[in-house]
Order: C-alpha cells, then structure tokens, then sequence
C-alpha cells in the first residue's frame, strides 16, 4: 500500500491533471466582459450624510480596454445605463456581452442556457448583440473582468483615497482621467497599451452602434396627495405636479434620470429623478398662487418692491429686516406693511414709515396704528414751524 505521503501526492498530481486551465484566445470584437466591483466607492452629500455606491466595470476580450463608472445601485436600469454608455465609450458593439449573474440581468441561471430579465433582453436586442451569462459558481468564465477589478483598486482607486464627491457626476469627473491613465499605460512586459492595441486591432472589428438611446421605462399608477406631490415608492421620493390635478390618479413612467407624469396620457409634469429619500423634488409653477407667493419672499424682494413705493419705504424696511431675528417673522411683517401701498397709496405709507422711523419702532403694528389716527397727516416735532406775523406778537427785541 501507500503510505500517507505518496498517496497524497498521488491525489494532488490526479486533481492537476483532471482540471486543467484552458488558455483562452480571445477574437477582437466578440466579447465584453462586465461586473461589479466588490469594493464600493462613497458620496458625501453633506457632512452629516454619507452613502455608497456601485462602480461598474467592463473589458474587451482581446485587447482588454476597460472602462469604469460609478452607478447608484445594481438595479436593472443603472446596469443597463452603465452597459450602454460602455459600449458609446468603445465605440462600437462586440459580438456578446459576457455578465455575472445578476439579479438585474438574470431571471434564473443555468448550466446550459440562463434566462434573461426582460428589460436586459430587450436592451441587447435594441443594440443587436448577444447575451451569454457566466455559468453560475464558475469565475474562471469572467476571469477577465475579474483581473481587471483588482487592477482598478490599484490605478483608479488609489487616485481617489482622501477626496469627498458630492455627487455621481463629480466622481464619474474624477474617475476618468484615472482610467484614460489606466488604459493607455503600457502593459506590464510589453511595449504597447490596452488603447493602442484596441486601436489597432479591435475597433475595426466591432459592430455598428444603434443611434438611438436605450431607455429602461418603468411605470406605476399614484395618486397625486392633498400637497400637489406624488410618491414614487422606489426612491421614497415626492415629485411636484400642478395643483388643480389633486386627488386625481396618474401614471408616472421613470427612468434611471428621469420622471414623468402623464394624466390620460397627457405630460402633466417632468422632474429629473432624485433619489434622495423623503425629499421634496418641486417645480414653483406647479404651486397654487398663494403657495408660490409664499416661496419667493426674500429679503431682496421686498426690498425690490419697497423701493418701487419709495426711498423711505424701502430704508424703513430694510431696518425692519434688520430688527428681526426669526426671517418668517421680519417677511410677513414686510408683507403687510407694503400691502397699505394699495389700501391708502404710496404717499401716506412713506410718510408713516418716517413717523415710524423717527420713533425708532420697526414693525408692522406702529405703521398701522400711525395710519388710522392718520397722525402722518401731522408735522414732525423736529420740522420748523412758520409763525404768522401779528400785531400783539413781541419779537425777540423786545427783551433785550
């Protein structure tokens, strides 16, 4: 018999043989390789606010240039909009898009013949190329893109360590120039680079891309709430619509950027998609007209529309903003101090706002109460005031 050791040399010399690693020659535009990374980069929307996001990743076969950009999510539209700006990026459409099984492009995965969501099936038809998924538990299928993953925390990764992004598009900004860097710097032992070799030996190869854009609709039927908004339930995100449709049942048709909605099947509103949850996404001209005033008040405007009245008017409102600490407060002070323009005229209210001003009270009250005893009708004690000459008036001769 064998002993312990050679019995297992035996069996690691039968596993070697019996699963052997197969070279692969890759043909120039048959396949795209795609995934997500494992590592997820972040956006900092605020300080207090911090959330992850997904970096998509795809690599031609032959000449293995790759291309990367941060999505929101694995979702069905952010792979397909990533997918489709990969293949705008390369220029061109590769035989078969080779993905890992994802929820969002695979139903059910199979040995033999896995089954497409609908929504992925129909964006490859629209670019007439084919899907061929990974077989499930097998990496050495996309060991391609899987290589290209790690060399991404290496080129690009690295280049972002220390540096907050807003927002998707300000890391997509960033993440570029580091992967124009990676694409075109040349390959460990050799003299050309993965853009050179696609360059001249892939491009040419690859088919034609459909001019139109692929759009991932997805649609739900809401109700538009008392407030003029509607939810969309995937995001927990409110959209304006126009008021006079409340209460009324819409449809609303979305896309990974944006959000319309239809009224039988008439635009009511469009709105680019916001997937900040519980956030308000308003357009004012969908407001009723007391609501949209309310929105504009400003100190600027009512500065604006006090120095249409007059020069007195818009210094004593000024100081009316000024005295006030709460800003609501000072706006609907403002407000009903310039609404007597209308009730007495701009004469009688720039001369109340100089009795106000000279008594050093700034508020909506003291004009009032100056208009209705009409004491802006009356000189002010520091006016000069003329005496009529009179014969049993002694001047100021007399007691000298």
């Amino acid at each position: 018999g064998y002993g312990r050791s050679r019995f297992n040399n035996a069996v690691h010399t039968y596993l070697q043989l019996s699963r052997p690693v197969m070279h692969i020659d890759h043909k120039a535009g048959d396949k795209m390789y795609i995934d997500f990374t494992g590592s997820k980069l972040q956006l900092t929307p605020s300080e207090d606010a911090v959330h992850d996001v997904e970096v998509f990743v795809a690599i031609l076969g032959c000449s293995q240039l790759t291309y990367v950009e941060a999505v929101e999510s694995q979702r069905k539209e952010d792979l397909i909009k990533a997918c489709e700006n990969a293949l705008h990026y390369f220029g061109g459409v590769p035989g078969a898009i080779v993905p890992d099984n994802l929820r969002s492009a695979v139903t059910r995965g199979s040995k033999y013949e896995a089954i497409l969501n609908d929504e992925f099936a129909s964006f490859a038809e629209h670019y007439s190329v084919t899907v061929v998924p990974a077989r499930v538990y097998k990496p050495r299928d996309k060991s391609l893109v899987e290589g290209a993953v790690k060399l991404i925390y290496r080129s690009i990764y690295t280049r972002l360590e220390g540096r907050k992004f807003g927002d998707l598009e300000s890391l997509n900004s960033a993440i570029r120039p580091a992967l124009e860097i990676h694409n075109n710097k040349p390959f460990s032992g050799r003299t050309y680079s993965r853009r050179e070799q696609f360059e001249e030996v892939e491009r040419d190869a690859l088919g034609q891309l459909n001019p139109l854009r692929y759009e991932v609709n997805k649609q739900v039927m809401v109700t538009v709430m008392k407030n003029g908004y509607v939810r969309l339930g995937e995001d927990i995100h409110y959209y304006s619509v126009p008021y006079n449709y409340i209460g009324k049942k819409v449809k609303v048709l979305y896309t990974s950027i944006s959000v319309k909605i239809y009224y039988q099947y008439t635009l009511i509103a469009s709105h680019r998609r916001t997937r900040i949850k519980y956030r308000y996404t308003t357009d004012e001209n969908h407001l009723a007209s007391q609501h949209r005033y309310l929105t504009e008040w400003s100190p600027e405007k009512f500065i604006q529309q006090a120095e249409a009245i007059h020069d007195d008017v818009a210094r004593y409102i000024t100081k009316v903003l000024e005295h006030k600490v709460y800003p609501e407060q000072a706006y609907k002070s403002c407000s009903g101090i310039l609404s007597f323009a209308r009730r007495v005229g701009p004469g009688r209210l720039a001369d109340a706002c100089r009795w106000a001003d000279n008594l050093g009270q700034y508020n909506y009250p003291v004009i009032e109460e100056i208009l209705k005893k009409r004491l802006d009708q009356l000189q002010h004690e520091d006016e000069p005031v003329s005496i009529p000459a009179h014969n049993n008036i002694r001047g100021k001769e007399y007691y000298q």
